[in-house]
């Protein structure tokens, strides 16, 4: 038995589960399933095929993953996941296609609130501020207004530079 087909074996369709990496599975085929990251700085990216690759992301990375899926009807099912990448042994959250899991910062379901995320998001990425290093707790609080049926305050610069510095002082 291969190490691969071992891991196989134990429940991990990839061979490279057990590194310390979060793996998310994108895949895309087109008018069925979309599943795509809005932003984040992957560490790696393996392509399984055409429709499906991997993207890797190192711990404590914050990524966005939207995920879309459709039948003769229309739109099934679609959300929004804004997660940190974990380090082994850390606690975490299961989400679909995310090996072994993340800490969920946002989750938003239904198609307006994850257009309202991305509305969210395009605001902030117009502002000069990287998405990766906003403050977690503003994706909570996104996450948790947008699910209430609340407008979420606007993160600015000058909340940032307040997170930047908190960060520098309380590691």
């Amino acid at each position: 038995m291969t190490s691969a087909t071992t891991s196989r074996a134990r429940g991990h369709a990839l061979p490279f589960a057990h590194d310390a990496l979060t793996h998310v599975e994108l895949t895309h085929i087109e008018k069925r399933v979309e599943n795509w990251i809005r932003f984040g700085q992957e560490a790696q990216e393996h392509i399984l095929d055409r429709r499906r690759r991997i993207f890797s992301f190192r711990p404590g990375s914050v990524f966005a993953f939207v995920r879309w899926a459709a039948n003769d009807f229309g739109t099934i099912a679609s959300r929004i996941d804004i997660l940190r990448a974990v380090a082994p042994g850390d606690p975490y959250q299961t989400v679909p296609f995310v090996q072994p899991g993340g800490e969920i910062l946002l989750r938003v379901a239904c198609w307006p609130k994850v257009q309202q995320v991305l509305r969210h998001i395009d605001v902030v990425e117009d502002a000069g501020i990287d998405a990766c290093t906003v403050a977690p707790d503003h994706w909570r609080h996104v996450g948790n207004r947008l699910n209430a049926g609340e407008q979420p305050r606007t993160y600015t610069m000058v909340r940032h530079q307040a997170w930047l510095r908190r960060r520098e002082i309380v590691p």
